[in-house]
């Protein structure tokens, strides 16, 4: 009987829903409490293209997160952090809010003069009305580029050129976006992993002598890396880590 008297209910929440959506269809305008939404077909040109200029900053938008990621120095970052914290031994310390908040401060930092260039030369103009749109974004796509070109080589930039079909370039201009994004950001994921390498370095030394050490006195079966944490991170504060590490990250793009 509980069994039929749920299946019934089921039916009954089912059949109403489906009589809802069938007068949805039929009209234009929907009504709840105290909220009235309607439909309205475009009559007029400039209506549709108003609606799509919204969806492309919608679909823009949606985007953002994955073009600050790429088209930034966040990449490069963000990954130098990740891997001095795995070098020292601790994975989870600093958490992964403080990393990405870090990379991101410091992507900030190293974007700072190019967003000042798209303020002064893209976005101010175009708000008093003294360019167009379409100047206006070629404006602000300049500073971008010329940044990417600063950290992209030249040969990641040949390849994808000679992998769409493009004609060879004779000046910087001529090298299109579309070109030079994917070059940018195979070439910062190399930077990254070379210093990461170089990091990685002087912990490994010190991993390789508390094991030999460990092997020495017989104790197999104490973990080196036990044992080896607190002289890295002994090592790490020493050294003053964490300024060295911004430090050479903002040299690396070009920074004082």
């Amino acid at each position: 009987m509980k069994i039929n008297r749920k299946f019934i209910l089921l039916v009954t929440v089912l059949s109403l829903v489906m009589l809802g959506l069938t007068s949805c269809d039929t009209s234009s305008e929907l009504s709840a409490p105290g909220v009235t939404f309607s439909v309205s077909p475009a009559d007029e040109p400039q209506q549709v293209t108003t609606g799509v200029q919204l969806l492309v900053m919608l679909t823009v938008l949606s985007l953002a997160p994955s073009i600050l990621i790429l088209g930034t120095s966040f990449t490069r970052i963000v990954i130098v952090l990740s891997m001095i914290r795995n070098a020292i031994g601790t994975p989870q310390i600093p958490p992964n809010q403080v990393v990405i908040g870090l990379s991101l401060l410091l992507t900030f930092f190293v974007m700072g003069p190019v967003y000042t260039q798209i303020n002064e030369n893209a976005i101010k103009p175009y708000i008093n009305k003294q360019i167009s749109q379409t100047t206006a974004i070629n404006n602000a796509i300049e500073p971008v580029r010329e940044f990417m070109f600063k950290q992209t080589r030249e040969k990641d930039i040949q390849l994808f050129m000679e992998m769409r079909g493009d004609p060879q370039p004779v000046t910087l201009a001529d090298i299109p976006t579309s070109s030079l994004f994917p070059a940018f950001v195979i070439s910062e994921l190399k930077t990254a992993l070379t210093m990461g390498f170089l990091l990685y370095i002087p912990f490994l030394i010190i991993d390789l002598l508390i094991s030999s050490i460990l092997l020495s006195l017989g104790m197999m079966m104490l973990p080196p890396s036990l044992v080896s944490l607190p002289f890295k991170l002994l090592l790490f504060v020493m050294v003053d880590g964490w300024y060295l590490i911004t430090r050479s990250l903002m040299l690396s793009f070009g920074g004082a």
